[in-house]
């Protein structure tokens, strides 16, 4: 890239409390599948890069577990990277729901307040308001909750208004270099995505609960002649998690992996070979020592 005096470059931190839709934002800007999203609160659960790069400047985002109150450890693992992820930014992005307030919000911004840098609110998902005349109440009401740098509506699914966005945070960006190379748009290895691809058809497949018990840890990744062979385990928390995840007679095992080797020969441009299997490790997501060998930022 041609470095231009006036390039600008900067980290820009994306917060709110979980299902507001930051996974999706992300994805929407950077115009590729970095995070996994799915209808669940919680599915982000560690911090990730993503890479937007033009020829005038390089945002790096910092998509966030959503920030909320769990006395169980892998929620406390989950919520401190994303209140880590606050420091040395240049922009914060609260991303909020449109027509909707909790105590979760409230609890988000008065952090934000402690913070020193520019916030930027972005009201999402204003596609599902009806009508759209609903909408201007809950944007002068939030515009007073907070002495925020600008107010964007906008619909990550549909990807409409993103202009705004990066208009709003490019003039807040410094000058200076990319800190990343511009064909690069994560920060994360291709082992990593693809294990978090197979547990966002965890999350799209499984019940209600068993998906916040499980964890997916890539063994094997092995780079062919036009193939790709991948071993992964998906860890669970006690047999009767085990044989929900496996099915009955391990058809939905199965699914599991057809559709996330879909997702990842996408990701890859190549084919795969995927074998998934399902091992018990008790307590994993209360285990500290345990949390820290899967990857979660203490």
């Amino acid at each position: 890239m041609t470095e231009k005096a006036e390039f600008r470059s900067g980290m820009v931190a994306l917060v709110g409390r979980p299902n507001v839709g930051k996974s999706t934002l992300m994805n929407a800007v950077l115009g590729e599948k970095v995070s996994i999203v799915s209808r669940r609160p919680q599915t982000t659960r560690h911090r990730l890069l993503g890479v937007h790069t033009t020829g005038d400047h390089q945002m790096v985002f910092v998509d966030t577990p959503g920030i909320h109150q769990s006395k169980k450890k892998i929620n406390q693992y989950m919520v401190q990277a994303a209140l880590s992820a606050l420091e040395g930014v240049d922009a914060v992005v609260f991303v909020v729901e449109a027509l909707k307030w909790t105590e979760g919000d409230a609890a988000i911004l008065e952090r934000l307040g402690e913070v020193g840098t520019p916030v930027i609110a972005v009201v999402n998902k204003v596609d599902r308001v009806s009508p759209r005349e609903k909408l201007l109440p809950y944007l002068e009401e939030l515009q007073g909750r907070f002495p925020f740098a600008a107010l964007v509506p906008l619909s990550a699914e549909k990807g409409d208004n993103l202009d705004s966005l990066l208009g709003e945070l490019e003039v807040r960006l410094p000058e200076g270099p990319p800190l990343f190379p511009e064909d690069q748009i994560t920060d994360r290895s291709l082992r990593f995505l693809c294990a978090e691809l197979i547990r966002e058809q965890v999350f799209h497949q499984l019940g209600e609960e068993v998906p916040y018990a499980t964890e997916v840890q890539v063994e094997h990744f092995q780079e062919e002649e036009g193939l790709v062979r991948i071993n992964a385990n998906i860890l669970v928390e006690r047999e009767g998690q085990k044989a929900i995840v496996l099915g009955r007679q391990g058809r939905r095992i199965k699914a599991i992996g057809t559709q996330a080797r879909l997702a990842i020969e996408h990701l890859l441009e190549a084919r795969v070979h995927l074998e998934l299997f399902v091992r018990v490790r008790e307590g994993w997501t209360g285990d500290d020592r345990a949390l820290r060998e899967l990857g979660y930022e203490g």
